[in-house]
């Protein structure tokens, strides 16, 4: 983006449009979604694994001259030949096997959730309501799920109000389930609507993975990630890796969401995030969810550069204790961290007038006051360097965390994902 806002002083005009060429690239696979047709991603799924029109259309249900045009259909819109037409059958080409590999892992995630929602009970509609799921239905539960009515759904999809209870309708038809329920002016998702909508979630964005691997293939380095960021890793972690893979990708889309580890696996689970990157969790957070470890971060004690203990070598127990402490809530590792140093050396933790997760807001209270915090070193080393706030002794021995990436478990990243995986690994 740099390079294109560069242009600026050769002509606004041209700088803009290019600004706005590189964006709708961008976007344009994220877009193409929603005009595909799943009857014709299933087929085509069905070709690549029994190689013919002729077996994939006795094994889907659909006529050989359906699933023939539903493939050149298909071809036309994403612009590129999916297979190699022989007289012995079909084989996928390089797109056509990146695309049928996302294909299968959607189709995959639709049928799971479905069965996970109807739970083995005898409802109505269809025991495998996954097979008629369209485009539509999938882009109008996610909206609706989204915005919590179907006003809110309208505006932001520009889908009319009646196509959208429609959708809901037929989903609902099919599956045998009640998806939402209505509340006031909005709706409320019933716990078998969560688990059918985190699987459209969860199908979309292999869907979406493999438009954007496709672009690749034709050179195009275009995409976008969303990082969820823990506390440790958004001071210089996340950052570094970030500027050194915008320097090589500028047309790459980058989001890093922040929040509680608790909301940021919920939206790894729903296939909103593509890795987190921070403190892992032991035990570890479900079988759902794979952690890899990339190195072990020691805390320090951190207090204002005038502070009283400022200098000293390695504080007691007795002495921290006497001081103001600003913490993380109750349960989570760093809290755990912090009263076992005093545990560990026979001291009751002393009270800690002031909880906190914010590292900007613990930053900004330790220069008002005489307060102690533990921090990584990351966290505060301009602080540091500038010289408002101080590390008291060492680096605290006990007090190791392992820093890591958590993916959901068989999730395979594009080749852009896992690049910028790299750079994070690369960091330390």
């Amino acid at each position: 983006m740099e390079q294109l806002l560069a242009q600026w002083p050769s002509g606004p005009a041209k700088a803009i449009s290019n600004i706005g060429t590189a964006i709708s690239f961008c976007y344009k696979p994220m877009m193409q979604l929603w005009s595909l047709n799943v009857r014709h991603l299933r087929a085509m799924a069905a070709i690549c694994r029994l190689g013919s029109v002729s077996a994939a259309a006795q094994a889907i249900s659909l006529s050989q001259p359906a699933v023939t045009q539903g493939m050149a259909r298909l071809e036309q819109q994403l612009g590129r030949p999916l297979f190699e037409r022989r007289t012995d059958g079909m084989t996928p080409t390089p797109a056509g096997a990146v695309l049928c590999a996302r294909v299968d892992k959607a189709l995959a995630s639709l049928a799971a959730g479905f069965r996970a929602a109807r739970g083995g009970s005898a409802l109505g509609g269809f025991a495998e309501a996954d097979r008629l799921v369209t485009m539509a239905q999938l882009r109008a539960l996610i909206a609706l799920a989204d915005a919590g009515s179907y006003i809110s759904a309208s505006a932001a999809t520009g889908l009319s109000q009646p196509s959208l209870h429609r959708a809901v309708r037929e989903l609902e038809t099919a599956s045998g389930l009640t998806l939402f329920v209505r509340r006031g002016r909005g709706v409320a998702i019933t716990k078998a609507g969560r688990i059918v909508v985190r699987a459209f979630r969860l199908a979309r964005t292999e869907l979406q993975a493999g438009l954007f691997e496709i672009a690749a293939l034709a050179g195009a380095a275009t995409g976008r990630i969303a990082v969820g960021a823990m506390p440790l890793a958004r001071a210089k972690l996340i950052p570094q890796a970030v500027a050194r893979f915008h320097a090589a990708h500028p047309e790459v889309r980058i989001d890093i969401v922040d929040g509680p580890h608790a909301e940021l696996m919920e939206q790894l689970r729903d296939g909103d995030l593509d890795f987190l990157i921070g403190a892992l969790r032991y035990p570890e957070p479900g079988k759902d969810v794979e952690q890899r470890r990339l190195f072990d971060d020691h805390l320090v004690i951190a207090g204002r550069a005038r502070h009283p203990l400022a200098g000293s070598n390695v504080p007691s127990a007795e002495e921290l204790a006497r001081y103001p402490w600003v913490i993380a809530r109750g349960g989570t590792p760093m809290r755990r961290l912090w009263e076992k140093m005093f545990t560990s050396a026979g001291v009751e933790p002393p009270a800690a007038p002031v909880t906190c997760g914010s590292v900007l807001a613990i930053r900004s209270l330790l220069l008002e006051g005489d307060y102690l915090t533990l921090l990584s070193p990351d966290q505060i080393a301009r602080d540091v360097e500038s010289g408002l706030i101080t590390t008291i002794g060492e680096p605290l021995p006990g007090t190791s965390r392992p820093i890591g990436i958590t993916v959901r478990a068989g999730w395979q990243p594009t080749g852009l994902q896992q690049e910028f995986l790299l750079q994070v690994e690369g960091m330390r």
